[in-house]
């Protein structure tokens, strides 16, 4: 596997968006507050199961540079045999993104994905972990990423990777009431460092 970084817009954006991003929801996952800074999950079953795709409903990556200022976005394409299996995006900057927090040592993983006969196979880590340099790389301190309750197998990769989860906001969304908005963040160490 090999892994092609470029900025937001990029000739690699249409092979990018062909990744699909959907997924089977079967169980989604309630946040209690640990009495530290973090949360535990538990997880509830869903019945019926549903396929859950945000490529339909607004983000789609073909889109982002018209929505926002992409300037200081990096995307990559992970590729196997030379075909798009995978992707990531973050964003390190920008205007109107309230994502990063008025902070400059942020960066915000925007977007991963891996195409479905791929997934479990260590390509979103491959991905998450080129997102973690290309942010440290760049003066960031922490990496962030946004899920949501109904992606039970992303919160629990985004746990294996160490990322914590620190704030849980009902009601973020709208247009899917019975969603709730998680928010990850990773510290991220300078190469060489303990711990």
């Amino acid at each position: 596997m090999t892994i092609e970084s470029a900025g937001v817009p990029s000739a690699l954006l249409a092979e990018y968006a062909a990744i699909p991003i959907s997924f089977e929801v079967r169980s989604v996952v309630s946040a209690q507050p640990d009495g530290g800074q973090s949360f535990g999950l538990t997880e509830h079953r869903v019945s019926p199961p549903y396929i859950k795709d945000y490529d339909t409903i607004g983000d789609r990556p073909r889109d982002w540079a018209d929505r926002f200022d992409t300037s200081l976005w990096i995307m990559g394409l992970a590729r196997v045999e030379g075909r798009g299996v995978g992707g990531a995006t973050i964003a390190l900057g920008g205007s109107g993104l309230g994502m990063l927090e008025g902070r400059s040592d942020l960066a915000v993983l925007w977007d991963i994905r891996v195409a479905p006969a791929f997934r479990g196979g260590g390509i979103g880590r491959a991905l998450f972990e080129a997102a973690e340099a290309w942010a440290r790389a760049r003066g960031c301190v922490e990496l962030k990423v946004e899920t949501q309750n109904i992606n039970v197998p992303a919160c629990r990769f985004y746990e294996t990777l160490g990322c914590q989860l620190r704030l849980v906001r009902t009601n973020a969304y709208p247009e899917c009431p019975e969603e709730a908005q998680f928010l990850w963040y990773k510290p991220l160490r300078c190469i060489g460092s303990p711990g």
